[in-house]
C-alpha cells in the first residue's frame, strides 16, 4: 500500500515517535509516504532524525520529509495526525498561573477550566488555519485524526467551522479499563465495557465479565484496593454518587467539576502526590517541562540507545494506526472515538463531540447508538458541553463576551470566583496570551487599558496548594529510565510510582 501521512506539531516527541511506530508495524503500511512539519526547526530536527534512525534500523527504506513549511507537507495527505501544543510550554504556564491568582487551582488545564478554555482559544484559531491548507492540498476526503487538547473543543471547531472531516482520538478509556481490570482481579481481555460521554468525562456504564454485568461492584472493589483507595479518591466519590466510574484521572477529574478544588485547605483531602495525575497543582505542565529539558540535554545518548522495533506486539495502544489499518485493509477494530454525536448518545445534544464505542473497516468509521445516558452522568457533561459550546464560539469569533461566559459556566472557575473577578481574570488572561489570539485583537487592546488604567480587584501570589518544583536535569540524570518515559511517551502517567 502506498498512501500519505502528514504529522502537525512533529517536534512532539511524546506522540510523534510512537505514533509512527505503531504505523510502521502495520505489514501493509512498509512503504508508506510520511511528512513532518513544526514551527520549531529544532524540535522538528530532532525528534526527524530520531525517527529516521527508527526506520533505518528496522530495514524500511521510507524517507521521512520534514520541513517547517505546514502547506508543503500536507501536499497529497491521505491521513493527518494533529500532535500541536499551540503556544507551547510558554502559554501553558500561564494557563496555571494566571488563574491561580484568582484562587483556580487546576491539575492540568488543558481541557476544561480557565487553562482549557484559553488552550481552545490558541488551538481553535490555529486549526483553522490548518484546515485550510489540508483543503487546499491534502487529498480529497483526507482524515483528520486530532490528538491536541482539548480534544472536544478542537474537534467540534475542526468539524462544524474547519469543514475537514476530524475524529479526536484519546487513550483516556484504555487506562480506566486495566484500573477496572485490576480492582476485579481480572486481565483486561477478559472484561469488555461499553463507555460513553465526552472526552475526559466518559462513563463505563457497563462492565461485563463472561456474560454477568459487573458495573455494580465497581465501588465495593474500588474502595478496598490498597493503592487506588488512596489514589483515585475523586473517582471513587464519582462513582458512589453518580454510580458509575469515570475515564478520567484523579486530578483531571477534580478540576471538571465544581466539588474538589473549591477549598484549598481541602484539595489534598482528595488527592495524592505520589505521581503528577493524581492531582497535584500544575502537574502536567511541571512533567512536560521536565520532559522537554530532558530531551534536548539527553537527546545525543537517545540516538546511542537501541532504536524502537517495528512489531505488532511492541504497538500500543493508541487507535489511531488501528484507524487507518482499518481503513485501508478491511480488518475490524473496535474502539472508542470522539465524534459528532449526531443520535449517537441521545441525550447529548447532537452537535456535540461525543466519546462512545465505534468499528473501523473498510466501510469507515461506524458509531452504534448508544441510547440515553445515565441521567445524572448526562448531565455532568451536559454542564461541560453548554461550556465547551460557548468556548468554541468565541474563538471562531473573537466574541470575548462569549468568552467570558463560557468561563462563568464553567464548573470549577464558577466555584471559585465571583462575576468582576472573571472579568479581570479574562482579561489578564488575553493580555498574556496576545500573541496566539488574533481573533482578540480589540479585545485585547481594551483589556489593555482596562488593566493600566482602572481599579483593579487584589489578586492572590499563590501557588496552588499541592505544588512540586521542576527537576532540573541533574536529579532527572539520578533515573534516566524515568526520564526517558516521561520524556517520550504520549501517556505520561501510564506507569505510576507508589501511592504517598
Amino acid at each position: 500500500m502506498t498512501f500519505k501521512v502528514t504529522f502537525i506539531g512533529a517536534g512532539s516527541i511524546g506522540f510523534t515517535r510512537g505514533l509512527l511506530r505503531d504505523l510502521l508495524s502495520v505489514p501493509e503500511f512498509r512503504n508508506i509516504e510520511v511528512a513532518f512539519t513544526d514551527i520549531s526547526q529544532e524540535n522538528l530536527d530532532m525528534v526527524t532524525q530520531l525517527c529516521q534512525r527508527d526506520i533505518d534500523e528496522n530495514g524500511l527504506t521510507i524517507k521521512i520529509h520534514s520541513t517547517t513549511n505546514r502547506k508543503e507537507a500536507l501536499i497529497g495527505a491521505r491521513y493527518i495526525f494533529n500532535v500541536v501544543r499551540i503556544g507551547g510550554l510558554t502559554a501553558f504556564a500561564k494557563d496555571i498561573e494566571i488563574p491561580l491568582k484568582y484562587g483556580v487551582d487546576q491539575c492540568v488545564g488543558d481541557t476544561l477550566s480557565a487553562g482549557g478554555i484559553m488552550y481552545g482559544q490558541r488551538g481553535i484559531a490555529a486549526m483553522l488555519e490548518i484546515c485550510n491548507d489540508i483543503k487546499e492540498v491534502a487529498e480529497e476526503d483526507c482524515l483528520l485524526l486530532n490528538y491536541a487538547n482539548p480534544m472536544a473543543m478542537l474537534t467540534w471547531a475542526c468539524n462544524k467551522y474547519g469543514g475537514v472531516r476530524t475524529i479526536g482520538l484519546c487513550h483516556g478509556v484504555q487506562g480506566g479499563h486495566r484500573q477496572i481490570a485490576n480492582v476485579l482481579g481480572k486481565d483486561k481481555e477478559e472484561i469488555d465495557i461499553i463507555c460513553a460521554g465526552i472526552n475526559h468525562q466518559t462513563w463505563y456504564i457497563k462492565v461485563g465479565y463472561k456474560g454477568k454485568d459487573m458495573t455494580g461492584e465497581l465501588l465495593t472493589a474500588f474502595e478496598s484496593h490498597p493503592e487506588y483507595s488512596k489514589t483515585e479518591k475523586v473517582r471513587i466519590d464519582m462513582l458512589r454518587r453518580f454510580g458509575y466510574y469515570s475515564t478520567e484521572s484523579n486530578g483531571h477529574l477534580s478540576e471538571y467539576v465544581p466539588w474538589y478544588r473549591k477549598r484549598p485547605e481541602e484539595i489534598k483531602d482528595w488527592i495524592d502526590l505520589g505521581t503528577w495525575i493524581n492531582g497535584e497543582t500544575g502537574g502536567y505542565l511541571r512533567v512536560c517541562t521536565e520532559g522537554r529539558n530532558w530531551f534536548k540535554t539527553d537527546f545525543p545518548n537517545w540516538l546511542k540507545d537501541p532504536a524502537l522495533e517495528y512489531s505488532q506486539e511492541n504497538r500500543s495502544e493508541e487507535h489511531g494506526s488501528y484507524i487507518l489499518e482499518g481503513l485501508e485493509t478491511g480488518r475490524i477494530y473496535r474502539g472508542h472515538f470522539n465524534v459528532v454525536n449526531n443520535g449517537v448518545i441521545t441525550n447529548l445534544p447532537d452537535d456535540a463531540i461525543i466519546e462512545a464505542p465505534g468499528y473501523v473497516d473498510r466501510n469507515g468509521i461506524n458509531m452504534p447508538v448508544v441510547g440515553d445516558l445515565p441521567l445524572g452522568c448526562a448531565a455532568v457533561c451536559n454542564v461541560s458541553i453548554s461550556v465547551q459550546r460557548l468556548a468554541v464560539e468565541a474563538a471562531v469569533t473573537g466574541d470575548d463576551n462569549l468568552l467570558r461566559q463560557a468561563m462563568m459556566m464553567d464548573p470549577l472557575v464558577g466555584a471559585m470566583c465571583n462575576p468582576k473577578e472573571i472579568w479581570q481574570m479574562v482579561d489578564e488572561l488575553l493580555v498574556g496570551l496576545e500573541e496566539w489570539l488574533p481573533q482578540y485583537t480589540e479585545a485585547i487592546a481594551e483589556a489593555k487599558v482596562r488593566l493600566t488604567t482602572g481599579e483593579l480587584l487584589p489578586t492572590k501570589d499563590y501557588r496552588g496548594a499541592a505544588r512540586l518544583e521542576v527537576k532540573t536535569v541533574e536529579e532527572m540524570e539520578k533515573d534516566r529510565e524515568a526520564a526517558n518515559k516521561n520524556a517520550g511517551e504520549a501517556d505520561k502517567a501510564k506507569e505510576r510510582p507508589a501511592f504517598n
